[in-house]
């Protein structure tokens, strides 16, 4: 019986293909939310740390990833971003995390 070598860039390739792909259709469908918006409106208005922003710019990947699956994958950076923002902001309290998420998204 014959046995097939799979070259390790292969799996890898294989592995982050539907992260790249949910990626980048959480990306292009970010902007449709009204209150994604809204949420992305008012958190990215008030100043912080430079720390603090990072954070949440670091995380829009994950954001992408928890958007793309409908709030099915979470990160430890996600949940760190979206305490940020909920700290500084009190309508982002109110939010969603799936409207956090595609705040982080709209960002710029």
């Amino acid at each position: 019986m014959k046995s097939f070598a799979i070259p390790a860039s292969l799996v890898l390739l294989c592995a982050l293909a539907p992260v790249a792909l949910a990626g980048s259709f959480a990306g292009t469908s970010a902007g449709s939310s009204a209150g994604a918006s809204s949420a992305g409106s008012s958190a990215s208005s008030n100043s912080s740390s430079g720390g603090d922003d990072k954070l949440v710019r670091e995380a829009r990947e994950d954001a992408a990833g928890f958007v793309a699956s409908e709030g099915q994958v979470r990160s430890a950076r996600l949940e760190a971003a979206l305490r940020v923002m909920r700290e500084r902001d009190a309508s982002a309290r109110q939010a969603s995390d799936l409207e956090l998420a595609r705040a982080i998204l709209a960002r710029e």
